[in-house]
This record gives C-alpha cells, sequence and structure tokens, in this order.
C-alpha cells in the first residue's frame, strides 16, 4: 500500500488541477462561440421571411438587425454585389453573432472579431460597427474573383480564422439576410416588433446622424446639399415642410433603373429603418403604398389613406412616401 501524500502535495496537486480546469473551460467556452455563434435569439424582435415559399425565416434581435442592416448599408454604399453582403454578414454571424462584442480571443473585438495588434485599427475603431464592417469589405475586395469563390473560402481570405470551415452553415442566413437589406423584397421581406427603448437617443437628428454614419454622407446628400439645409428641401433626411419635426422624407431615385438605384433602394432604406426603430424611436415607416407601425404585430401593410395624427395621410403632403415608390417617409416616436 503505498503511502498518501503529504497535505502540502495534496494542495499543490489540487491547485494545478483547478488551473488546468480553467484553461480547459476557456478552450471549450471558445470552440463554442467559435461554431455555435449565430444560433436564434431568445426572443424574436425582427424577422427576414422568404418571398420565393419555401419556408426560409430567420430571426434575430434588434441589436443583431441594426448590426446587419449598418453592415449591409456599408457594402452597398460602396456599390458591392449583394455577394459581397451575403459573404460579410455570414462572417459576423460566425464571428460574433451579429452582436458588437468587447471581447473574444486574444485581442479580437467587435462584428468581426478583428485584432488591434493585427492591424485592423484602434480598439475604438474597432468597435464601430460601420468602421469594422469597411475594414472588413477593405479585405474582401482585395480577393481575386471572391464572388465566384466558396463563401468559406473569400471569408478565409479576409479574416484567416482557425475554423475556416464554420462560415459554410451560416451561408443560408446570411444569403436570406442579404436579400431582405439589400432592398429585394421579391425575394424577402423584414420586419420588427420595434418597441421603442426609452434610454437611446430619438428624433429625425439621430436618424440622420445614423444614415450617414452607414451610408455615408455622401451617399445621402445631393452635390452642394447639406442635410437639413432649408435651399434644398429634397435633400435626403430633411423633415416635411410643416410637420412637428418628427417625420422625414428620404427621396428615393427610381429613374428608368428598376435595380438598387430604384425600388430596391427605397426598400433597403425603409427596412433600414425598421431595423433601426428601437434604437432611434422610429415610431412609423411608409414606402411604395406599405406601411409598417412599431408595436404592432410587424407586418407591412397597405398605408390607410385617412388622415394620421400629424394631420395628413401617410404619403405625406406629396403621396411619395406611402403611396409611390419615389420616397420613403419615417416618423420617430414622441
Amino acid at each position: 500500500m503505498s503511502e498518501s501524500p503529504p497535505p502540502s502535495k495534496r494542495r499543490g496537486r489540487f491547485f494545478r488541477f483547478g488551473a488546468a480546469s480553467v484553461v480547459l473551460l476557456g478552450v471549450v467556452g471558445y470552440l463554442v462561440v467559435q461554431y455555435d455563434t449565430g444560433g436564434g435569439p431568445s426572443g424574436p424582435g425582427c424577422r427576414v421571411v422568404s418571398a420565393k415559399g419555401d419556408g426560409a425565416t430567420y430571426e434575430f434581435t434588434p441589436e443583431q438587425a441594426v448590426n446587419a442592416a449598418t453592415i449591409t448599408a456599408v457594402g452597398t454604399a460602396r456599390d458591392l454585389p449583394e455577394r459581397a453582403v451575403t459573404i460579410a454578414l455570414a462572417t459576423a454571424l460566425q464571428e460574433s453573432a451579429l452582436r458588437n462584442i468587447d471581447f473574444g480571443d486574444r485581442d479580437s473585438l467587435g462584428l468581426f472579431q478583428q485584432r488591434p495588434s493585427q492591424g485592423w485599427g484602434t480598439p475604438e475603431e474597432i468597435m464601430d460597427p460601420a468602421y469594422s464592417a469597411g475594414k472588413f469589405y477593405d479585405g474582401l475586395e482585395e480577393v481575386p474573383g471572391y464572388t465566384r469563390l466558396p463563401l468559406t473560402v473569400a471569408a478565409q481570405r479576409v479574416q484567416l480564422s482557425g475554423f475556416p470551415q464554420a462560415y459554410a452553415k451560416h451561408e443560408p442566413d446570411a444569403t436570406l439576410l442579404a436579400a431582405a437589406l439589400t432592398g429585394r423584397r421579391s425575394a424577402a421581406t423584414l420586419t420588427c416588433e420595434g418597441r421603442p427603448a426609452a434610454t437611446r437617443a430619438a428624433g429625425t437628428d439621430a436618424v440622420r446622424e445614423a444614415l450617414a454614419r452607414d451610408f455615408g454622407r455622401d451617399a445621402l446628400e445631393p452635390a452642394g446639399t447639406e442635410v437639413g439645409d432649408p435651399a434644398g428641401p429634397s435633400a435626403p433626411g430633411d423633415a416635411d415642410a410643416g410637420s412637428d419635426g418628427r417625420t422625414m422624407t428620404l427621396p428615393v431615385s427610381t429613374g428608368a433603373d428598376p435595380g438598387r438605384k430604384g425600388r430596391d433602394q427605397g426598400w433597403q432604406l425603409a427596412y433600414w429603418a425598421v431595423a433601426n426603430a428601437s434604437a432611434l424611436h422610429i415610431e412609423r415607416v411608409a414606402y411604395a403604398g406599405q406601411e409598417w407601425t412599431a408595436g404592432d404585430d410587424g407586418r407591412w401593410s397597405p398605408v390607410d389613406d385617412e388622415d394620421d395624427e400629424d394631420g395628413k395621410n401617410s404619403a405625406g403632403s406629396d403621396g411619395g412616401a406611402g403611396g409611390g415608390a419615389d420616397s420613403v417617409r419615417i416618423t420617430t416616436a414622441r
């Protein structure tokens, strides 16, 4: 029979075992994050539904919706194809579950788990979703023929991840999200419950700031016209004349192009507003004869022509936002 080790050795073994357990739990936690992020949220705040009749849906939180809309807006503002947005969304789904987290493997941060020590930017920059999305697209655009590559290959050439195949499982959800958030209503529809949070900034100024942050000021302002400039009443972000300051109209350039510059652009702006409804206290969004209202069942409904609380119909004084496809009308909560 062997002798029992003295108490000091037993304590040493206990502490070594405890330290090893902590390390093991940390490794397991990291692997779980890498393989299982992007799953369904605990409560459905927003939902994307396929319009193809295939039953495909994706449910996510308002926080995730805001980040997905930002990633999409940054990509389309660069005039990148929908495939680029899909790759970016799948990457963020894997890396952070579309959450702007301030932790990760080693010094990884943000939506794309970018590392300051590897030249992605300062921690403050990386924690800015628009900045981090832009840096991802910078890397993606340097990948030759990325639109023709498998999603895992394209994403990996930017991310250099230790788990490159993990991106593949997010491709269906990312494809559905990209279709909706780029404005392809014929492919997918976005709805949100949109109950405004009382702790965030509100009003049209906050909406203007967020639009400029995500789409870029140049993309939202006609040449030589500042947002809110009285000399340019049709400038994107201007409040309707005679309104109480809660309503703004975003003109949509339909022209002869029915693609992104036309109706798709309008639906992208409308869905962007719905995705940001909780964060920006957006109460109502109207476009192309359809209207969404916060706190409702989240579905888009045909515009009611009866006078609303502002003394005009939902289409606005010019009939553009609700009755036509030439502008998106956004109304913030009181």
